[in-house]
């Protein structure tokens, strides 16, 4: 299963699909109109205090990855939902952060994969 990723803040393209938010809170400045999300799906995002843990640090990022896959992994139920959203043809998973290298959606997508 391949799917996109995209900034949130990015412009939407027919050639994203469905538009699923990955992130566990709305992101700021953004109106709901201006981001064309399909889908919000903000269990299947790291938990609270994973998210402040992480606190987007590169130095934290191995460790970040492998305590976000166990709550996945932990998460049946929001994975499955968003399996079953993504069943429906092409998708972009969209995410608020502005690392585009070290966030949860690069986590959530490489997870999706089997990697």
């Amino acid at each position: 299963m391949t799917v996109g990723l995209k900034r949130v803040y990015e412009p939407p393209s027919r050639a994203d699909g469905t538009r699923i938010l990955v992130d566990r809170l709305w992101p700021r400045g953004l109106s709901k109109d201006k981001a064309q999300v399909d889908l919000w799906l903000k269990e299947v995002a790291p938990t609270t205090g994973l998210r402040q843990w992480f606190n987007h640090d590169p130095e934290k990022w191995p460790e970040f990855q492998r305590r976000y896959r166990d709550e996945l992994l932990a998460n049946g139920e929001a994975v499955s939902e968003l399996k079953a959203a993504l069943a429906s043809g092409r998708a972009t998973l969209v995410y608020g952060a502005k690392d585009e290298e070290h966030n949860d959606a690069v986590v959530l997508a490489a997870f999706l994969d089997g990697a």
